[in-house]
């Protein structure tokens, strides 16, 4: 097998890295959306449902804006935004070498890309995001699978920035002109 030097180190190719994150997309796009699905059928016009008394309740919420309520009845400011950030992370699964040293990045920015796909989907084809998760022990604003998603894959993706890629040419195959590993 071939061996392809990256970041001052060798690494091995990898086997259809892409096409293993698409479908990770894939699968979390749909997770996402059967469980908003699932909020419209069983939650909407109800009080909720109490998962763990004070704690965590499923209830049904239609948020015109983002997180936390910001930019509300903003869609398409919302949507354009979203475009732009699918524009990078393609960019960045299109370029990023397909090797196992940077698998973690890629599966990673996959699962973002999964969760800003399914609030997506709801902005466009609803108007709005279903959202039907609440703490209410901590008054937390209520969200749904697709904001886990993204929530985790950033903090994901900063602890890599910290701890695996934290070496100066570990992002060189993002600048211009360079040719990355296929």
């Amino acid at each position: 097998m071939q061996t392809t030097t990256s970041s001052n180190h060798t690494d091995t190719p990898l086997k259809a890295p892409r096409i293993k994150g698409f479908l990770l997309i894939l699968f979390l796009v749909l997770l996402d959306q059967e469980t908003k699905y699932l909020a419209i059928l069983y939650l909407k016009g109800n009080t909720g449902i109490s998962l763990i008394d004070q704690i965590l309740t499923l209830r049904y919420l239609e948020n015109r804006g983002m997180a936390f309520g910001l930019l509300q009845n903003k869609i398409l400011f919302l949507v354009l935004i979203c475009m732009v950030f699918f524009a990078a992370i393609i960019y960045l699964f299109i370029k990023t070498p397909a090797t196992v040293y940077y698998r973690p990045l890629l599966y990673t920015a996959a699962v973002v890309f999964s969760g800003a796909m399914g609030n997506f989907i709801d902005r466009v084809f609803r108007g709005y995001v279903v959202d039907f998760i609440y703490f209410s022990l901590i008054n937390f604003p209520t969200f749904n699978v697709a904001d886990i998603y993204v929530t985790c894959g950033i903090a994901a993706l900063v602890f890599l920035m910290f701890f695996r890629y934290k070496e100066e040419d570990d992002f060189d195959f993002l600048k211009p002109g360079h040719k990355s590993a296929k």
